[in-house]
């Protein structure tokens, strides 16, 4: 069996680890793999494919992972759904207690409750939501 196939193989075992683990780590290691495969395909004697393989593996390991990792665990800049409503102003349509009330944000008609349970916010009132919980906004009159 040629040595090139063999590195491929190395590669796509790699490649199915990562897939399963998502460590980040094993993918580097299967790139490092292809890199050496298609320096086998080239002629490259083994010793010299090894010695590929070390330094890919290293520079990708130390260097490029870390940017990897960075850049998947950065925070979502944009939220959706629900969560994108909380801190948007509210329009009371009908008075909002602790018990309930309606509002309309950005539209929409939703049924409200004070966060502050002992407010009684009367309609035509501007407020921020605080939370969304359930389909219902808990919601703050702005100052």
């Amino acid at each position: 069996m040629d040595l090139w196939l063999i590195w491929l193989i190395v590669a796509a075992v790699f490649a199915v680890a990562e897939i399963l683990t998502l460590t980040a780590a094993l993918g580097m290691l299967g790139a490092a793999a292809l890199i050496t495969a298609a320096v086998a395909a080239l002629g490259l004697p083994l010793p010299l494919q090894f010695l590929v393989f070390t330094v890919v593996a290293t520079i990708s390991v130390l260097f490029v992972r870390p940017l990897a990792l960075r850049h998947v665990r950065r925070p979502q800049a944009e939220r959706f759904g629900v969560d994108a409503l909380v801190g948007r102003a509210a329009y009371v349509i009908s008075e909002v207690t602790g018990q309930g009330g309606r509002v309309r944000i950005d539209g929409e008609e939703w049924t409200a409750r004070a966060y502050d349970e002992t407010l009684e916010i009367p309609a035509g009132t501007t407020v921020d939501v605080i939370e969304i919980n359930g389909a219902t906004a808990l919601v703050y009159p702005r100052d």
